[in-house]
């Protein structure tokens, strides 16, 4: 059994990903779906660059996605889906750096 663990920069760029590739599916621009659902142009735009944007407005966003029951399966503890390494070793993996050090 092959296991996989994500680190949450991982799961932020892929719920981007998944909101702004369904966002177009439903042929809406980004003005249409910030209208709609009550969230700021630029907390859109902020969300569909870097993944950041408040719980409230990710939940408004999912409303009219069509996507808000998937939030339902957040947190449920499935026994199968449980794996061996801690929350410490997964937390310890090393970050890429971003900038370095000495000029």
């Amino acid at each position: 059994m092959a296991l996989s663990i994500q680190s949450p920069a991982d799961t932020l760029r892929e719920v981007r990903d998944r909101f702004k590739a369904r966002r177009l599916a439903m042929n809406l621009t980004q003005n249409g779906l910030a209208t709609r659902s009550g969230v700021g142009l630029g907390s859109l735009k902020r969300f569909e660059q870097t993944g950041l944007i408040a719980f409230d407005s990710m939940l408004s966003i999912a409303l009219v996605l069509d996507c808000l029951r998937d939030f339902d399966k957040v947190c449920i503890e499935d026994a199968q889906a449980l794996s061996s390494k801690s929350l410490d070793q997964v937390l310890a993996a090393a970050k890429s750096r971003k900038k370095g050090r000495l000029q």
